[in-house]
This record gives structure tokens, sequence and C-alpha cells, in this order.
């Protein structure tokens, strides 16, 4: 199982960019699957992102698709979301979560994820 410490969170004005690291520790990382989510107050937590092991397989969630992407550095251990177009529907807080690569299931299903991060917080202002 990996470590997961997320950073790169903060405050930006609408239109901006971010990019959110996730940084694992343990020799598996590039043997698991990794998603980032995010949670609002009041609200569920919901799918943003996911990448294959491998890099080879990305999803996005309708409601980030052509703003945000995801990528992986397998040497550096290290998952990546870099968001533009930031919008305050946006704002929340953004878990990192990783599964090793025998799970094939659904990339979306949070609750197939066994490893999670502490959370940033992602704050848009209008």
């Amino acid at each position: 199982q990996v470590q997961l410490v997320e950073s790169g969170g903060g405050l930006v004005q609408a239109g901006g960019s971010l990019r959110l690291s996730c940084a694992a520790s343990g020799r598996t990382f590039s043997s698991y699957a990794m998603g980032w989510f995010r949670q609002a107050p009041g609200k569920e937590r919901e799918f943003v992102a996911a990448i294959s092991w491998s890099g080879g397989n990305r999803d996005y969630a309708d409601s980030v698709k052509g703003r945000f992407t995801i990528s992986r550095d397998n040497p550096k251990n290290t998952v990546y979301l870099q968001m533009n177009s930031l919008k305050p529907e946006d704002t929340a807080v953004y878990y990192c979560a990783g599964r090793p690569s025998f799970i094939v299931t659904n990339l979306r299903n949070s609750e197939t994820y066994t490893s999670w991060g502490q959370g940033t917080q992602v704050t848009v202002s209008s």
C-alpha cells in the first residue's frame, strides 16, 4: 500500500489555473492506478479524473473534460492534476487516491481505491 500526500491547492480567480501534485511513498506506485476525487461542502465526494498504471488509459468526469489533465511520472512517484479555466463550481477539497492495478473495475468507483491522501483545498473565486 502506498501513502499519498497532495499539494498545490489554493485560492484562484475564475478562469485561472492550478496544478495539484500527489506524491506517493512506496515501491509499488508504478503498479497503481491513480485517481482524483473532490468533495464540496454539503455534497458527496465525486470522481474527477483517473489514470491507469501505465498512463495509457485516462478518464475524466464530464464536468472537467477539456479543462483538466491528469498525468503521472512514475520515476518520481507523482501524479498530477492540471486544472485550467477554473470555475467557482470547482471549489472543493481534492483528494488523490490509488489502487493496485489488479483491480480492474471502473476507475470512477471511489470504493475500489485502497489508498487516500489527506486532501488539498481548492477555492475558485468569481
